[in-house]
């Protein structure tokens, strides 16, 4: 992440709030980085961690579908990576709202983007995610 950007510090910071359980000031940040955001990369990024902070699944998937919008836009390497979270978000969302279709096809989108994950835990994570969604609502496991 680029520091350098005052959107993306600012998601930085929120990143840290959330993580030392202060999520009211790491809704704050995330809000101010969309306020900020001057271009759909940063929005993208902003609408992401947005997404993250709602209690609503409606507003879950509202910013998820959002920044799946700005990624679209975007288009390139930078925002690669965000595809198969972003999905998930969605997937997640249709899921509490009771939509186990657009839950499983949001899944299947997912598991596509899952090889421009890199090995580790946060790309291990993601792929456990998505074969228990996918097996939880009887989609392909492949």
């Amino acid at each position: 992440m680029d520091l350098d950007n005052p959107v993306l510090r600012l998601c930085q910071d929120g990143m840290r709030a959330e993580a030392e359980g202060r999520p009211a000031d790491a809704r704050t940040l995330f809000r101010r980085a969309w306020d900020g955001s001057g271009d759909d990369y940063e929005a993208c990024v902003a609408a992401h961690y947005l997404a993250r902070q709602q209690d609503d699944p409606e507003e879950i998937l509202r910013w998820n579908r959002e920044a799946l919008a700005r990624a679209d836009k975007v288009g390139d390497e930078r925002v690669a990576a965000f595809y198969p979270s972003l999905h998930v978000g969605v997937a997640l969302a249709y899921e509490r709202l009771g939509d186990p279709d657009r839950a499983r096809e949001a899944f299947a989108r997912a598991r596509e983007h899952l090889p421009v994950l890199p090995s580790g835990e946060y790309g291990d994570l993601l792929r456990a995610v998505v074969t228990e969604g996918l097996a939880r609502l009887g989609g392909p496991q492949r």
